[in-house]
């Protein structure tokens, strides 16, 4: 998966929007202003950075080296993955999803009910 077809998979899902907060490289991907997927632009290969359940990111670390604990300020964000295309062309579509309905479970019910809607 190139970052093109990244971004139309995300843009795909139910209430997803794209902005650019942080700089012209860092592309997010948010569900209901909740960001599930970011991307930098610059990165080749490309590279993203998916939420993802504690138990499973271990998981993954430990079956595929190209899966790394996200970071932020220099901090290790243990929910969060930062997946290469290296892996098998199907797990990302995969992990994209398991990322967004992390995002989607933890919204309040008024933001489920329009979700919903759209």
């Amino acid at each position: 998966m190139n970052i093109e077809e990244f971004r139309t998979y995300c843009l795909s899902k139910k209430g997803v929007t794209e902005e650019f907060p942080f700089d012209e490289v860092t592309l997010v991907f948010k569900v209901m202003n909740k960001m599930f997927a970011l991307s930098k632009l610059d990165r080749i290969p490309f590279q993203c950075n998916l939420k993802c359940d504690p138990d499973r990111a271990l998981a993954l670390r430990e079956e595929f080296t190209d899966i790394q604990p996200g970071y932020h300020m220099s901090k290790k964000h243990w929910n969060t993955i930062v997946v290469s295309p290296a892996l098998p062309h199907k797990l990302l579509p995969d992990l994209i999803d398991h990322s967004y309905q992390l995002v989607v479970d933890k919204l309040t019910k008024t933001q489920k009910e329009t979700l919903k809607k759209l």
